[in-house]
Order: C-alpha cells, then structure tokens, then sequence
C-alpha cells in the first residue's frame, strides 16, 4: 500500500505533538488549505534543539505544512487499568474502549468521523471470533488496524494513533470543565475497575472525572449506542471551549501535558499537516458517523455490535467517498440520486424554540405528508434559532431529502439525535416564521 505520508524515521519525542492534531480537530473552524499541492512543504528544524524549544518554533511554523491527498487515521481511545503507571510500557496494551476511522480528504476539504462500536463481531486473525475492543489487546495497533481494514472494506488504514484514558480526563480538566446535557441520573458502580459513577441530570458544566464517567456510564439500557452518542457529545462541548481564543495559544502546553497519554506512529512534519489543516476546517465539513449495524440477541452467549453490511457499504461511500469490494450500487447511495423518501423513516421531533406548539405542528406537517413513524422526543436544550437535521442513522441522502421537504433545516451529521430514529429533527426558531 501507498503511504501519503513519506516514509522518515520518527525521533522518540514526537510523539508528544500529537495531540495537537486531536485538539485541532476537534476545534475546526476557520476557511481550509487550497488542494492538491504538494503533500508537505516543511522548512526543515533544528531537532537537536530543546523539546520546548521545538515544540514552539514547531507551532509558530505549522503553517508551512499543507496536506494534498487523502489521509485515513485509525484512533483507538485504551481502557486504563488503575494499577498500571503511566510510565509503564503496558499503559497502551489493554482494550479499546473507544474506536475511530478518521479520514481526512483534501479535495472536498473536510473531515469525517466514523464510530466503530466496541462491541462490534469481527474476525480477529489467530483468535477468531470476537469484538473489536479486543484486538488491541491481543496483537497491539497491527492488528487492530487489520482487523479494520477487513471489516471496512480493505480500506487503507494510513497511521494510528492511541490514546489512555486519562487522556480527555486531563484536557477537560486543563479548559477549566465542559457543559453537557445529562439526559437522566447516571448511577453505576464497577468494583473490578474501581469505576463509581454519579451524575444528576440536566445542563451542567462536568471536570474531567464527571466526563469520564459521563463517557462510560452503561446503566442507560442502550449500550454501545448511547456510550456513541455521548462520547460524540463530550467531542462536541470540547470543541465548543476549544473555540476560545484564549486556548490556542496554549495548544503547546497542553501538548506538554498530555505526552504521557499518547502513542502514534506520526511524526513531526505529518503531525503539523494535519494540525494545519484541522484550523483550517469549516465546522460543517466535520462529519461524524456510527457504524450502522444492530445488537445481537438477548440470549446470545455474548453481547454483540453486528454490522449492516449494506448500511456500512452507504456510510463509507457517503461520508468517505469509498467503494467496498465489489461494490456496485454506488450510484442508489448517492445523496443527489434520492426522489423520495421512505414513509417509514424513524423521525424523531424535538422542541429548541420559544414555542410549546412548535414540534406538534411540525409532527402534525410531516403526518400529513404522509410519514407514519414520526414521534415527539422531550429535550431539553436552550433555544436555537435555525431548525437541525441530525443524521442520526447516517443516511445523508435521506437527511438532504427531508431538508428539501421541510424548505429549511441545517444538516448536521452525528450520531447526538435521538436514539433509534433514522432522522431528529430539532425544531427552531425558523420553522414558525
């Protein structure tokens, strides 16, 4: 396989600007990089310099590094053992308890995230059956990163990068907390990884620990679903506070806290491309995803995440301009190729505005339409003034169809919806006007 990253030798200490690359994608903001030039222009450093010394003459030049062809990252979030020191060489060895497909593409100059289920079945080669948070553990980044390939068409994994779980602990900690929503009492207590959660509901501003809890929590009776959902919700308030211009400049300090928690094969010069090119990103042209699928039966030996072949087939297509194997119905997935949408579409209605009646006469205009899954989902939120399309189920094709329908509706793809709709509409201040 061709690498878009030329080959180089990564000094030890490279490591620690990684996260760099993490933050800023998570902040993506601003207007992006033109295309198609050459793949790095780095003047060249001085790497017999101090780490300090580097790090900021690095920042200060990130802007000489641009990125041409597109990059497929693989980010496995590692479930700490609490016995395990932070120095330990075994700090990266157990299982994954968040898994990422990261791809970014140049060329239409976004960047799309697709969750991969912990529980997931997969074919772990020399152990057979098994879930995806196990392959980490049982042959490190090589491994989990062919097991991904397999389970995503042979899709070329580029790098990897994995992070312990006292990672976002720390960073959440660093930006003095973050506000999420708390959908119902989180009460959970784990006695074999000394895990205790408590956590009230509604909007609060959560530390690091809360955030961690809030990230694990397995009472909802939703699974890997709802532990998605809120991961991707925590990335959301990161990037809300990252949005402070305040916290850039401070980007090489954090850099300098969270080395400990790092592991990736990028160097420097790959690193930077790819910090310059997330400040640079346009915050709709960030995309994330779930890995379609279902969970396997109550009275399965073990619960499972089982892929929808043809979904995963969309997804990949949709978000990551990719074709499966033998894929040859691309053209039904194309988001401009839809005329209509399915009347049986899961359609989840929230209220964000200043109306009580706004989502009944939104359900109401929809039911005439003919939809007959639609159904009210409580929220509480603060008001918005522009409807939302959340693509909860990934379907772009279907979400653009229904703004076409509604004549409004910002499309905004994640998995933060209601769970178990195909599409959640959150009615603003627009709809009524």
């Amino acid at each position: 396989m061709t690498s878009p990253f030329p080959s180089r030798k990564k000094p030890k200490f490279l490591q620690l600007f990684f996260f760099s690359f993490i933050v800023l994608l998570l902040a993506s903001t601003s207007a992006i990089l033109g295309a198609m030039t050459a793949l790095l222009a780095p003047e060249k450093f001085d790497f017999t310099e101090p780490e300090s010394n580097i790090l900021d003459g690095l920042w200060q030049h990130r802007f000489k590094y641009s990125l041409s062809r597109p990059v497929n990252i693989l980010v496995l979030g590692i479930d700490g053992n609490p016995n395990i020191s932070s120095a330990s060489p075994d700090l990266f060895k157990g299982r994954s308890d968040t898994v990422l497909f990261v791809h970014f593409q140049p060329q239409d100059k976004s960047v799309s995230l697709l969750s991969i289920p912990r529980d997931t079945q997969v074919q772990i080669p020399g152990y057979g059956t098994g879930k995806i948070n196990e392959a980490n553990y049982w042959g490190g980044p090589k491994l989990a990163k062919e097991v991904i390939q397999n389970i995503l068409n042979k899709v070329e994994v580029n790098r990897y990068i994995r992070v312990s779980s006292g990672a976002f602990r720390e960073l959440v900690n660093f930006l003095g907390g973050v506000e999420v929503y708390i959908p119902q009492p989180m009460s959970y207590q784990d006695k074999t990884q000394q895990l205790k959660i408590d956590l009230a509901p509604g909007w609060q501003t959560i530390n690091g620990e809360q955030a961690d809890q809030f990230v694990r929590f397995r009472g909802d009776g939703y699974g890997d679903l709802g532990r998605v959902q809120r991961q991707q919700a925590l990335m959301e308030a990161i990037l809300v506070r990252l949005k402070d211009p305040r916290v850039l400049p401070r980007v090489p300090e954090i850099i300098r806290i969270m080395q400990k928690y790092i592991d990736t094969n990028l160097n420097f010069e790959e690193i930077l491309t790819l910090v310059n090119f997330g400040l640079n990103l346009e915050p709709q042209n960030f995309k994330m995803v779930m890995l379609p699928g279902r969970s396997s039966s109550e009275d399965s030996n073990s619960s499972y995440w089982l892929i929808d072949e043809r979904g995963r087939d969309r997804v990949m297509y949709q978000y990551f301009r990719l074709d499966s194997t033998g894929y040859t119905l691309k053209s039904a997935y194309e988001p401009s190729a839809y005329e209509t949408l399915s009347k049986d579409l899961k359609i989840a209605i929230q209220n964000v505005s200043s109306h009580p009646k706004s989502a009944e006469k939104m359900l109401n205009f929809l039911s005439d339409k003919g939809f007959n899954q639609v159904y009210l989902a409580p929220i509480e939120s603060t008001q918005q003034l522009k409807t939302q399309i959340i693509v909860q189920g990934g379907d772009l094709g279907a979400a653009k169809l229904m703004q076409k329908t509604l004549g409004l509706g910002e499309l905004k793809s994640s998995s933060t919806g209601e769970i178990g709709s195909d599409l959640t509409i959150r009615v603003g201040e627009d709809w009524l006007k």
